[in-house]
């Protein structure tokens, strides 16, 4: 089978000749893996795992706005960050310029330089697709339109858990804008790519380590109507829908199947509610899953053998009648032992034991 066909069987509940592959990696991990086989290339670490995706995404042109004081770097939105180094080896830009934050009145929110669609090239796309012909092609990721976190980094995410708990005018049409902004800019590129897309790739944290982030009404009356826009636009333009979602999703699993959502991903598999065999039982039909295998326990702290373990058993468990993408719950971080993530790629490509090589581990 090819990529395409392997991964389309699988959303679709169908057998295929071994589960397809994705994987994410933070850019430290991601350089010490390319390092341990002598790659110059991403794509070449990605030929060696077997993952089955490509992403084709537009390239941003427009004018960032003025670079804040102390800030290192700005978005699009105006949110300004430094690098944090949080010590294990890698380090993360964090906000230290909540611009959204500012705005406090309807006035300002008009006034505001908002992004554009129009600030992207999406003349791109469709060569890029015919590039990536035999993979499943995606487009998006899982900051978009990504509430919680992408307007809580400008916003704060205290303020932006109140304008969603009362409704605050301003805060409300803060989140409109962002929402507003990606689905044009998928709708732009889905008709660049001229029905060559597969998967629409998009994200929402509606879960913690507890169970759903907000009340199940706070859903339904607000994330659900936003949402099921990005689903149907993916439909309408023939695609497999995937949202991104960290926590325990379990209790809003029957209303991802009833909008449509046809794969989850993350699927983190420490919190209570996600314990494969159970998932598998009672969605595995009507929602195909991507990840648990654990970057929270497993692949950080658990040995070589454990890694291989946990991926033996999501292989068995979650591949019966298709269903299941094996990939890491979320990004695989700097100080994780590059022999436990090469174990989980030897495993899912059904391999001997060492034949991706033995790793040599440096001090982070």
């Amino acid at each position: 089978m090819t990529p395409k066909e392997r991964v389309l069987a699988a959303v679709n509940h169908q057998e295929s000749d071994r589960a397809p592959i994705q994987t994410y990696l933070t850019p430290e991990i991601q350089q010490k893996l390319m390092d341990h086989f002598g790659f110059t290339d991403p794509l070449q670490l990605h030929d060696k795992f077997g993952v089955d995706f490509r992403s084709v995404q537009p390239v941003y042109k427009g004018k960032l706005p003025p670079l804040p004081e102390g800030s290192v770097m700005v978005d699009p939105w105006g949110v300004g960050y430094q690098m944090f180094d949080h010590g294990h080896g890698g380090s993360y830009p964090e906000p230290n310029h909540l611009a959204l934050a500012e705005i406090t009145t309807m006035e300002a929110f008009e006034a505001y330089p908002w992004p554009d669609p129009d600030d992207y090239d999406y003349s791109h796309i469709e060569e890029q697709c015919d590039a990536f012909q035999d993979f499943a092609i995606c487009t998006g990721h899982a900051g978009m339109p990504d509430i919680n976190n992408g307007v809580g980094r400008g916003r704060g995410m205290e303020q932006i858990m109140i304008d969603i708990m009362t409704q605050d005018p301003v805060g409300v049409a803060i989140i409109n804008q962002r929402c507003d902004h990606y689905l044009e800019v998928f709708r732009r590129v889905l008709e660049a790519g001229k029905g060559k897309i597969d998967i629409l790739c998009t994200g929402e944290d509606t879960g913690n380590q507890l169970g759903p982030m907000y009340p199940i009404t706070v859903f339904d009356d607000f994330f659900r109507p936003i949402l099921q826009r990005f689903y149907d636009l993916g439909h309408e333009f023939g695609c497999k829908v995937m949202m991104h979602s960290c926590g325990d999703t379990r209790r809003l699993m029957p209303r991802f199947v009833e909008m449509g959502l046809d794969i989850l991903d993350a699927m983190q598999p420490e919190p209570a509610g996600m314990v494969p065999e159970e998932i598998k039982a009672e969605f595995g039909d009507k929602l195909a899953f991507c990840g648990l295998i654990s970057t929270q326990q497993t692949l950080p702290f658990g040995t070589e053998e454990e890694c291989r373990a946990e991926a033996r058993h999501r292989l068995k468990v979650m591949t019966k009648n298709g269903g299941y993408i094996f990939s890491p719950a979320h990004c695989i971080q700097a100080d994780n032992p590059v022999q436990n993530v090469l174990a989980i790629y030897e495993e899912a490509l059904g391999l001997e034991a060492g034949a991706f090589g033995r790793a040599v581990e440096t001090p982070v």
